[in-house]
């Protein structure tokens, strides 16, 4: 089985179209958030299922360094999973996903019920842990939101679009979910797995 993307290729940088931020002015705003075109190929005829992922696991984990004026947030600081795009239930014949038809713009509090292929469910991605204190963000994020690493982090970060063909046509997991319930209901159902990746910065000196 086989994921890949003509809006970025893997190893590659992924433009400012796809992600959340971007460069603005002499600082940082959001950016268009539309996400990636995929194609998948090879998919087992015994699925009854595809589950979608995009995680980061390249976040800081010393949040208050996240974006502090004078401070440069280390490479070698350890790190943690941010996921992105949680979507379950994908129907085995779905091929494509095509560029901004799941997400086309940011969404304040984030989106109720973005749209995805009949009949899939999209759960919270980590946005909506990241905004719960802010009092104009916090809400629900389902779906996808893209990139939007810290301006002063060091790392390059990468993003890894996974998929996986079960062999159960709907994943029992609740009805606000998140990468954790999915993970966890996943165990023992995964036919074959596949994975492309790109790369995003925000901050100047790094390379992209």
């Amino acid at each position: 089985m086989k994921i890949t993307s003509q809006s970025f290729s893997t190893g590659e940088p992924i433009a400012a179209e796809f992600a959340m931020g971007q460069p603005a002015g002499a600082g940082f705003g959001f950016a268009p958030n539309r996400n990636p075109q995929l194609a998948f190929t090879d998919v087992p005829a015994a699925a009854r299922s595809l589950v979608l992922l995009c995680v980061d696991p390249d976040v800081p984990t010393v949040a208050e360094m996240v974006g502090k004026a004078g401070v440069e947030i280390p490479v070698d600081q350890p790190r943690c999973d941010f996921v992105h795009w949680l979507m379950i239930d994908i129907p085995p014949a779905c091929r494509e996903i095509s560029a901004g038809s799941c997400s086309d713009g940011v969404t304040v509090r984030g989106k109720h019920d973005p749209a995805g292929p009949v009949g899939a469910r999209q759960g919270l991605n980590d946005y909506t842990g990241w905004f719960a204190g802010d009092a104009d963000m916090a809400g629900d994020y389902l779906g996808y939101d893209g990139p939007f690493p810290p301006p002063n982090d060091l790392r390059l970060h990468r993003y890894f679009f996974r998929l996986f063909a079960l062999d159960i046509a709907k994943l029992p997991v609740p009805a606000r979910f998140t990468a954790a319930d999915v993970q966890q209901a996943m165990k023992g159902h995964v036919l074959a797995e596949a994975a492309t990746w790109g790369s995003y910065a925000l901050h100047p000196g790094v390379r992209r």
